[in-house]
């Protein structure tokens, strides 16, 4: 029951469009018909500007750590039990899926990278802060917000096991599956990064 309760509870969190909704309720358009068409925090920036691509990063972040430690917060077991660990992973997966299909948008949702990384800060935390350095590093060397996620996905999987020496099976798969997804789902971000014209974004420019 704890997983259908938790995993319930997960997708609903991930369903909630923040960048839609901000889009609607103080645009008065709908993000998803603009840019990238994503309703994600990196197109919010874009079309929106900086403030509500703040708030709508920010909100992403919280729903994947809200998910992954609510397990956690509403049970008496250790932060590194197995069973606690495995509830996580799929209220992380759904909270990511929520974020991808939501409900509440007509299941056209966002990427999930930022609810992704909130997902990993509640997991493992040591791990998904160095990825967060990662995608930071790239991010403003390249001004390419795409290739930072996709460095930062790649390296989930490998500090987890190797820097963090992980024996637990389900976590190791998790990791290696939410980095394919993060991939898969920048698949055509990644063909315009071969052929020259991925959208950059200066981290620092107004």
């Amino acid at each position: 029951m704890d997983f259908i309760i938790f995993g319930i509870i997960a997708y609903l969190l991930g369903s909630i469009p923040t960048a839609v909704w901000m889009g609607k309720m103080r645009y008065n358009l709908d993000i998803r018909e603009h840019g990238s068409k994503n309703a994600g925090a990196t197109n919010t920036f874009r079309i929106l500007g900086r403030k509500a691509g703040t708030i709508v990063l920010i909100v992403d972040v919280l729903k994947g750590v809200i998910a992954a430690i609510l397990p956690f917060l509403l049970n008496s077991y250790t932060w590194s039990n197995d069973h606690l660990i495995h509830l996580k992973i799929v209220a992380g997966i759904l909270v990511v899926l929520g974020h991808i299909f939501p409900i509440f948008a007509s299941f056209k949702g966002g990427k999930g990278v930022a609810t992704s990384l909130g997902v990993i800060l509640g997991i493992h935390p040591p791990a998904a802060l160095i990825c967060i350095v990662l995608f930071l590093i790239v991010f403003i060397v390249f001004n390419y917000v795409s290739l930072g996620a996709i460095v930062a996905s790649i390296a989930f999987p490998l500090l987890v096991h190797f820097a963090f020496g992980n024996s637990n099976v389900p976590l190791m798969v998790f990791s290696i599956v939410l980095s394919t997804a993060v991939i898969i789902l920048h698949h055509q971000n990644i063909k315009r990064l071969f052929a020259g014209n991925e959208n950059k974004m200066n981290l620092f420019k107004k």
